[in-house]
C-alpha cells in the first residue's frame, strides 16, 4: 500500500476527500492530513508518505514551496497539485520539481482516483525495474569473479587479444594499473590433492598481493597477473607466505614459476615462461620458486653429450656390490642435474638405464618392475625419479648378493667336498679344481676367501696336516715317507716335515714323543 498525505486549508475539501476516495481499491492509505504546508513538511520529515495531495493556496508554506521542500530531501514523494483555475499556470512552475499532475478544485472523484491511479501505476513500475536492476546487478556481481577468470585464461593463450581488449574489459572490471608493466605467477600444488585447493591458493594469493590484480585456475595450476609494483625481494617474501599459508592448513607443498617484468601485450609469452620453468621443478624439485635465469637454454644443455659408461653401474648390481652401485648411480643422477637436457631426452636416458637395471631380474620380477614403468615415465622430478629407481637398483643388488652369496657358498662347499675325497692326490691343486668346475682359479680363491677368511691353498694344506696328526694319533708305528704319501705330499717328504713344524711347531718325530 502506497501511503498518502492529504493537504488543505479548508477543512470540508479534506473531510470530502479522505471520506469519498475508496483508497484500498486504489492500492493506497490515507496517512494523514495537514491544513497548511508548514505542517504537512512537519509530518513528511516524521513518515515520508509516497503521494502528497496539495492546494496550492495556503497560509504559511503555500504548495509550491512544500513542493521544493520535500523535492529536495524526498524526490521520489509524487504530487497531486489542486488549483483554481487562476492559479493555474502558476501552478505549473512545480514542472521543475517533477510534479506532472494539476486538479482544478472543485475536483471530481473520478479525476482524483484517475490521478492516484497513474502514480500508482508509474510507482509500480519503477519499482518492478529498480527490481530488475538490483536483480540484474545481483547476478552481475555473481558471475562477475567467473568473467574475469574467463577473461585472464583468454587473455594469456588468445591470439586475438592485446592492450585494447585489456584496456575495455579493464574499465568493465575496475583494473586500473598505474603501469603496463605487469609479472605473471604460476602456482603448482605438489601431491595428491582436490581440486578445491586451486581455489584455496587463488583466495590465499589474492589476500597477500595487493590489488589490482587478475587470478584464475589454468588446468592444473593457479594464475596470477598483477602490476610490477614491488621490488623482486618483496614478490619473494610475498609467494613464500602463501606457500607457507597454504602448507599450515592443508600440509601440501607448492611449487612457483614468477616470469620477468613485461608490457601487459606481452601477456602470452610471460605465462609461456612460466609454463617452461615451472617444467623444470623436474631438475629444481619441488616447492621451488623458479624463474627464468634459474634454468639453461635448451641449446647449451644438448651441446654436452651424455658420457656416462652405463655399463660399471650394470655390472656392480649384477655383482650384489650396492654400495658401489650407489655411488654410480648418485654420479650418474649427478651428471642429468648438470647437464639438463631437455626433460624428454632426460628421461629416455633414465628408462634406458632402468631396463637395463631390470634385465639383471629373473622374468616374475622383471614383469613386476615393468608393470610400474608408466608411473615412472609421469614422475615429476628428477629427485623424486631418483630416489625410486635408488629403492629398485638396491632391491636387486641386495637380491643378487644373497643369490651370488649362495652360489659361493656351494661352490665353496663344492671345493672343500673335493679335498676331503682327495687330500691323498698330490696332484690335486687349486687349478686343477678350477678346471673340474669350469672357473677361474682367481675368482674361485677370491671367494673362497670371502666365504672362509683363508686361502685356498692355506685350507688344503691345513686339511692335510691335520690328516697326518690323526694318522700319528692312530699308529705307533710310522714313517716320515709314509705320513707324506698318505697325505698328498707324494715322495716330498722333506716339504712334508717343513710344513708339519711350520704348522704344528714340531717335526713329527718330535710331536710324537710330546706327552
Amino acid at each position: 500500500m502506497y501511503k498518502v498525505l492529504l493537504v488543505d486549508d479548508e477543512w470540508l475539501i479534506l473531510d470530502g476527500i479522505s471520506s469519498v476516495m475508496d483508497w484500498a481499491r486504489l492500492g493506497t492509505e490515507l496517512a494523514g492530513t495537514a491544513q497548511n504546508g508548514l505542517e504537512a513538511l512537519s509530518m513528511v520529515r516524521d513518515n515520508p508518505p509516497d503521494i502528497v495531495i496539495t492546494d496550492i493556496r495556503m497560509p504559511g508554506m503555500d504548495g509550491l514551496q512544500l513542493v521544493a521542500a520535500v523535492a529536495a530531501q524526498y524526490p521520489w514523494i509524487s504530487f497531486i497539485m489542486l488549483t483554481g483555475f487562476s492559479e493555474f499556470d502558476y501552478a505549473k512552475t512545480a514542472m521543475q520539481h517533477g510534479v506532472k499532475h494539476y486538479l482544478l478544485k472543485p475536483c471530481s472523484e473520478e479525476s482524483l482516483v484517475e490521478a492516484i491511479t497513474e502514480i500508482v501505476q508509474e510507482k509500480q513500475e519503477r519499482a518492478s525495474q529498480e527490481s530488475f536492476v538490483q536483480s540484474i546487478k545481483y547476478d552481475l556481481e555473481r558471475v562477475m569473479p567467473h568473467a574475469k577468470e574467463h577473461f585472464l585464461k583468454e587473455f594469456v593463450t588468445n591470439k586475438t587479444y592485446g592492450v585494447r581488449e585489456w584496456q575495455y574489459f579493464g574499465d568493465l572490471f575496475g583494473l586500473h594499473f598505474q603501469t603496463q608493466s605487469v609479472r605473471l605467477l604460476l602456482v603448482e600444488i605438489e601431491g595428491e590433492h582436490e581440486y578445491e585447493h586451486l581455489f584455496a591458493v587463488k583466495n590465499i594469493a589474492e589476500d597477500i598481493f595487493p590489488n589490482p590484480m587478475l587470478s584464475s585456475t589454468v588446468g592444473r595450476h593457479v594464475l596470477l597477473l598483477m602490476e610490477d609494483e614491488l621490488s623482486e625481494e618483496q614478490f619473494f617474501e610475498k609467494i613464500d607466505s602463501i606457500r607457507a599459508t597454504f602448507m599450515k592448513y592443508y600440509h601440501f607443498d607448492l611449487t612457483a614459476a614468477l616470469s620477468e617484468p613485461g608490457e601487459l601485450a606481452q601477456a602470452r609469452r610471460l605465462y609461456t615462461q612460466t609454463l617452461v620453468c615451472l617444467n623444470h621443478r623436474f631438475y629444481l624439485g619441488e616447492g621451488s620458486l623458479i624463474m627464468e635465469r634459474d634454468i639453461s637454454l635448451s641449446g647449451e644443455r644438448d651441446s654436452s653429450e651424455w658420457e656416462y659408461d652405463q655399463e660399471r653401474l650394470v655390472t656392480a648390481i649384477k655383482a650384489g656390490h650396492w654400495e658401489e652401485a650407489e655411488k654410480e648411480l648418485y654420479q650418474m643422477f649427478q651428471l642429468l642435474s648438470d647437464l639438463r637436457y631437455d626433460i624428454s631426452k632426460t628421461k629416455s636416458y633414465l628408462i634406458q638405464m632402468f631396463m637395463e637395471m631390470i634385465r639383471l631380474c629373473g622374468p616374475s620380477e622383471m614383469k613386476t618392475y615393468m608393470d610400474k614403468l608408466p608411473g615412472l615415465i609421469e614422475t615429476s622430478t628428477l629427485q623424486s625419479f631418483q630416489q625410486y629407481v635408488m629403492g629398485i637398483a638396491r632391491e636387486i643388488a641386495l637380491h643378487n648378493y644373497e643369490r651370488n652369496r649362495c652360489r659361493q657358498s656351494q661352490m665353496v662347499l663344492h671345493m672343500k667336498n673335493i679335498v676331503q675325497s682327495r687330500f691323498k692326490d698330490e696332484s690335486l691343486t687349486l687349478q686343477s679344481i678350477a678346471g673340474e668346475i669350469y672357473m677361474n682359479p682367481d675368482y674361485i680363491s677370491k671367494m673362497f676367501k670371502k666365504e672362509t677368511g683363508e686361502k685356498f691353498t692355506n685350507y688344503m694344506m691345513s686339511f692335510r696336516i691335520q690328516k697326518a696328526l690323526e694318522k700319528i694319533g692312530q699308529s705307533e708305528e710310522f714313517t716320515i715317507a709314509a705320513l707324506a704319501e698318505e697325505t698328498g705330499f707324494g715322495g716330498n717328504s722333506s716339504y712334508f716335515s717343513k710344513m708339519f713344524k711350520k704348522y704344528t711347531g714340531f717335526s713329527p718325530s718330535e710331536y710324537k714323543k710330546t706327552p
